[in-house]
């Protein structure tokens, strides 16, 4: 009878081997973490990055008013343009202008608010405030509220009633349609939550309509900004005897386009200002909302 071997089993690996092994390895690889590309690249601050674009233009400008290609009868150089400025703020005339146009901005814009946030909460909030609201509204949009200023004038004359009118047209309805879309646009699910929590028709309106409907607002006003100063443009023209219009009225009778230049970039600023204050409203009032700021 023979006996059968079973074959030797092999030897148990060391475990200190092993981890040398995988030790010299990685150091022969040389690994190095991965550094995202946005973390690579060199910051640049940001308010010189938004100060570059208008500093290339002013420096273009200025070098085609030196060669003559920029005539001073077509548009004055900047330095000439600063040096109007400052003539115009030392004698009074531009801060005058200024407080002048700001009061009949602020004006049309508070009338402009209240009238197109009301007729938009009625509208969004009751259906038949929707069927009694919506229709005439969307038909008054479509006129050109420039078109109505010599109606304005015949109505309300030609002193500061037909400007402020004028403002106020111009900045009731992007609030109208801002206001409404974000009170329809609030989310069903959040109102059926808000039901289940027992919140009454009030408290519906108060802690979710409302709220949820606030960044429609805000985009809503700066819309309403923006066209408050080109109804303002318009509404200067027409028999002004203040404010930045008039100084532009002035000007182009006499055909100084330094002075138009200088009231134009005085409206920008002002623009450029109300902007900024809605943007810090923003800030403030929606600090409960994650947005994408860029890369």
């Amino acid at each position: 009878m023979s006996i059968s071997h079973a074959p030797p089993s092999p030897p148990e690996p060391d475990i200190s081997d092993i981890s040398e092994t995988h030790a010299e390895q990685g150091a022969a690889l040389h690994l190095t973490p991965i550094v995202p590309t946005s973390a690579r690249r060199t910051r640049v601050p940001r308010w010189l990055r938004r100060t570059t674009g208008p500093l290339l233009l002013l420096v273009l400008w200025q070098l085609l008013s030196a060669t003559g290609v920029l005539t001073a009868d077509v548009l004055a150089s900047p330095g000439r343009i600063a040096q109007v400025g400052w003539d115009l703020i030392a004698d009074g005339s531009l801060p005058g202008a200024i407080g002048t146009s700001l009061q009949r901005v602020a004006g049309g814009l508070l009338l402009g608010t209240v009238i197109g946030t009301g007729l938009a909460l009625v509208s969004g909030l009751f259906r038949i405030g929707e069927d009694l609201v919506d229709a005439p509204v969307q038909m008054l949009r479509t006129v050109p509220f420039v078109g109505l200023i010599p109606l304005f004038i015949i109505w309300f004359g030609i002193g500061e009633a037909p400007k402020i009118a004028i403002i106020t047209l111009g900045v009731t309805f992007p609030l109208y349609l801002n206001v409404y879309a974000g009170i329809r646009g609030v989310d069903t699910q959040l109102i059926e939550a808000g039901e289940s929590l027992g919140l009454s028709r009030r408290g519906l309106v108060r802690h979710v309509v409302l709220p949820g409907a606030l960044p429609g607002a805000l985009t809503g006003l700066r819309y309403s900004l923006g066209i408050a100063w080109l109804a303002l443009v318009f509404a200067e023209q027409v028999n002004a005897d203040a404010g930045i219009g008039f100084l532009m009225v002035q000007a182009r009778d006499f055909l100084r386009t330094d002075v138009i230049v200088v009231c134009l970039i005085v409206y920008a600023f002002l623009g450029l200002l109300a902007d900024l204050v809605v943007r810090l409203l923003e800030r403030l009032l929606l600090q409960w909302r994650p947005t994408f700021t860029g890369r």
